[in-house]
């Protein structure tokens, strides 16, 4: 019975990630105590993505979880041309502008545990992504954050999430350079089986 629901997870994931490509995943030591598996009522995917690689994975934790979800969007859509949303991206956070946000979670508090996704702009958290966290009070939850990065690593957005939610606890995040999709699925199916174990 183990083995067809492990099976069935890895498949799941494997047509989830079919398509893109995503590599150097660094994983971390997951801390087997953190997670309801039998219960994810109290569970929150929200994330923020540009090209899709990090809808991707938020879509692949919010299935296998069986979690809420939730997409972090600017109230004023970034440009669709990629070096005008990176000029854009730069000038926010030069200027520590925390764009508006388009919604809301309407009940954050419900939540015990929160998923968090984002690529890394600039070498840092982007301003949207800033926004969300300095709209919520998440003291005492959970933040477990899932970070896709194009080979600069995660900047300083360690210090960011320390700064934006200081009173939640922290797992280790995931991270993934956006290449390769072999590496990509197995770091995610062994990231999610390591936590809910």
């Amino acid at each position: 019975m183990m083995a067809d629901s492990h099976d069935s997870h890895r498949r799941m994931l494997l047509s989830a990630l079919a398509g893109i490509t995503l590599s150097k995943v660094i994983l971390p030591p997951a801390a087997a105590s953190t997670l309801n598996t039998a219960d994810n009522r109290g569970t929150l995917v929200v994330f923020f993505s540009r090209s899709g690689n990090t809808r991707v994975i938020a879509g692949v934790i919010h299935r296998s979880l069986h979690t809420d979800l939730f997409e972090i969007e600017p109230a004023t859509p970034y440009p669709q041309d990629y070096f005008r949303t990176v000029e854009l991206a730069k000038n926010q956070r030069d200027g520590g502008v925390k764009p508006a946000l388009k919604n809301k979670v309407a009940s954050i508090e419900q939540y015990q545990t929160i998923y968090l996704g984002f690529p890394i702009w600039g070498t840092t958290v982007p301003p949207v992504v800033q926004t969300f966290l300095s709209n919520c009070n998440l003291t005492g939850k959970l933040l477990i954050p899932f970070i896709t990065h194009g080979g600069y690593g995660i900047g300083d957005s360690e210090v960011i999430l320390s700064r934006l939610a200081p009173a939640a606890r922290r797992e280790k995040p995931l991270v993934i350079e956006c290449y390769q999709e072999r590496k990509t699925t197995e770091a995610v199916t062994s990231w999610l089986e390591a936590i809910r174990s």
